[in-house]
């Protein structure tokens, strides 16, 4: 800050990443303040659509839903959404990453039908762009498939959950047991999250926050 000023590219990669490493140690409170300044900051110097906002407002949501205020993160989710969507165009593989989040918000909050309105676009769009075995796709049918059976949906509505042990197999013979899947498309300034991570894999909520740190860790 001192050299290169508060709101230099570096300072704000600085601060994203302390954020960062508070949020894997459950600071919340320190990991907003930081999360909030580097949000922000970007807006004011990059402007509002631009790919580091979008993150930096990620990272936010993420601490919010973390700490239940999934109002909060709701709100942000939806600003990314349809500024992706405006930017990006409606199925660009990144706009799966925001649509992912704003459905796992909107389970949280009880709108399940919501929840799986996106969540079935989520699985559309991914069989589009990545084909109906990737990872990718077998992990969102398999989220779907879960809450379709929570909602006890029509059996005819329900032909993704075959291919739920087909999900967990394949991820883990083609990304290895703690590779994080999510639906996003690679770019080498996103860091991935730590393996060391304790989870429990079967949880949907955790399978939220590990979305969330897989993709949004970037300086």
């Amino acid at each position: 800050k001192k050299v290169l000023g508060p709101e230099h590219p570096h300072t704000l990669t600085s601060m994203t990443n302390l954020a960062s490493t508070y949020w894997n140690q459950g600071r919340w409170k320190e990991a907003e303040e930081l999360q909030m300044q580097a949000m922000e900051t970007r807006k004011q110097v990059l402007g509002p659509e631009h790919p580091d906002t979008l993150i930096s407002m990620a990272n936010l949501a993420s601490t919010y839903w973390d700490q239940g205020r999934w109002k909060e993160a709701e709100e942000l989710e939806v600003q990314a959404m349809e500024t992706c969507k405006q930017v990006l165009g409606p199925e660009h593989p990144d706009i799966l990453t925001s649509m992912h989040n704003l459905a796992f918000t909107w389970e949280s909050l009880g709108k399940l039908s919501d929840a799986l309105m996106l969540m079935e676009k989520c699985v559309e769009l991914h069989t589009k762009l990545f084909g109906p075995d990737h990872p990718y796709t077998l992990s969102s049918s398999k989220v779907l498939s879960e809450w379709l059976q929570a909602k006890n949906s029509a059996p005819a509505k329900l032909p993704l959950i075959a291919s739920q042990e087909k999900s967990d197999q394949h991820s883990s013979n083609l990304l290895g047991h703690h590779h994080l899947t999510a639906p996003f498309s690679d770019r080498p300034s996103v860091e991935l999250a730590s393996e060391s991570i304790k989870s429990k894999p079967d949880s949907a909520k955790h399978r939220k926050r590990l979305l969330l740190k897989r993709i949004f860790r970037r300086g």
